[in-house]
């Protein structure tokens, strides 16, 4: 029996956990959380600092696992690589992982490559952020944390700010950076897609382009995704193209990737790519739905060296995820979940209970709840699942 380490036992990891599970393969989860809800479905339960090379490393040779696995974050890449490296495991290298977590990196890979990408600086202090903004861009633009996700730390600046709220926003993206620094980007204004990809030996396969919904500046917090694309097939062309183009540039193989991708006068350009399943329910519920191919079974066969299936395995639906943001306070009243209860509602679930202090919407982390819809049509599943977030009553004070 193969034997698959999980970094991360969270409720994004779980669907990994439990599906390799039923694969039958030998699954060790491990977490710095004894409450991480995915370990309980663990052959093998770990609590251990999955940021700490050695220690996991160690844990990895002990155990002789065949495949290592990181789905749906990005805390533990290094950790993942240089598992691979030091035990011939397939998947992505330490070297390759460094490179695609922090985008510095990722952005001179793009360039070397030829992939689409915005303008972009890396800054040493406020001050030469402050500088550059003012002397390079003649436009709107982006700071961002050099390495982290789920939308921590970004923040618009406009042309109009004024110094002392650059130097604010600057401080809380480097706050929020894992390596100290900060990227100053330009602004990108159109929509935004994600790409959701299998690499194996060396072929990129596509396997689904997502629409996402984000809030407006200065943090744009996805709010929700929906697959298929409602945009035209060339639209979808191109950002499918600036994806193939972005791994290209990675050298990445046997994995998933997961692509952001913005389009602005016709042109795609590269946010970014993960060598990793995307988060917020992309890779692990909504492109099975939307293609039948089980992207989740894929990457976890690419990280056991085994050729991945990536044949439709169920019938497709057009699906659409949307997040709970209740106004920020004290939720004091939660009231007509039933609606919840529509056939076509795949999956809900609202993360916080009466007393809690709901957070302003600054990043992923801050969102209340989820609903997970199928439809017909995108357009139909987007409509449903609005209408549903908008019946259910979440009151703070």
């Amino acid at each position: 029996m193969k034997k698959l380490l999980v970094l991360a036992a969270g409720n994004l990891q779980m669907p990994v956990i439990k599906r390799a599970k039923e694969m039958g393969y030998y699954v060790i989860a491990a977490d710095g959380d004894p409450n991480a809800c995915g370990l309980k479905y663990a052959d093998k339960q770990i609590v251990a600092d999955i940021v700490d090379e050695e220690v996991m490393l160690n844990i990895a040779r002990r155990e002789q696992i065949n495949g290592v696995i990181h789905p749906c974050s990005e805390v533990s890449m290094n950790v993942m690589g240089r598992i691979n490296d030091e035990m011939y495991l397939s998947g992505i290298s330490r070297e390759q992982a460094i490179r695609t977590t922090n985008k510095h990196l990722m952005r001179e890979a793009f360039e070397v490559g030829n992939a689409p990408n915005p303008k972009s600086i890396l800054t040493i202090s406020a001050e030469d952020a402050w500088k550059h903004f003012c002397n390079d861009f003649d436009t709107n633009a982006i700071l961002k944390p050099s390495r982290n996700s789920g939308s921590r730390g970004i923040a618009k600046v406009v042309k109009t700010i004024t110094k002392e709220d650059f130097m604010k926003l600057y401080e809380v993206a480097l706050n929020e950076s894992r390596d100290s620094s900060v990227l100053i980007e330009q602004f990108i204004e159109g929509p935004e897609f994600s790409v959701e990809i299998i690499v194996w030996e060396g072929k990129i396969n596509v396997l689904q382009v997502t629409d996402k919904k984000t809030t407006e500046a200065p943090h744009f917090v996805e709010l929700g995704h929906n697959q298929p694309s409602c945009f035209s097939d060339n639209v979808v062309a191109i950002v499918k193209d600036a994806a193939i183009r972005g791994v290209k540039a990675l050298g990445v193989d046997k994995c998933a990737c997961h692509a952001e991708v913005k389009v602005m006068g016709g042109k795609a350009y590269l946010m970014e790519v993960g060598a990793r399943m995307g988060g917020d329910f992309i890779s692990t519920v909504l492109t099975r739905l939307s293609t039948g191919v089980d992207m989740v079974a894929a990457a976890i066969n690419c990280a056991l060296n085994i050729e991945p299936n990536l044949e439709p395995q169920i019938a497709t639906k057009s699906v659409c995820i949307r997040y709970f943001c209740p106004s920020p306070g004290i939720l004091i009243y939660i009231s007509d979940t039933e609606v919840l209860n529509d056939p076509r509602v795949y999956e809900s679930e609202i993360y916080c209970k009466l007393g809690d202090m709901i957070p302003e919407v600054t990043s992923s982390l801050c969102r209340s709840g989820h609903i997970i819809v199928t439809e017909d049509t995108p357009q139909n599943a987007i409509e449903l699942a609005e209408r549903l977030i908008r019946k259910v009553i979440i009151v703070t004070k």
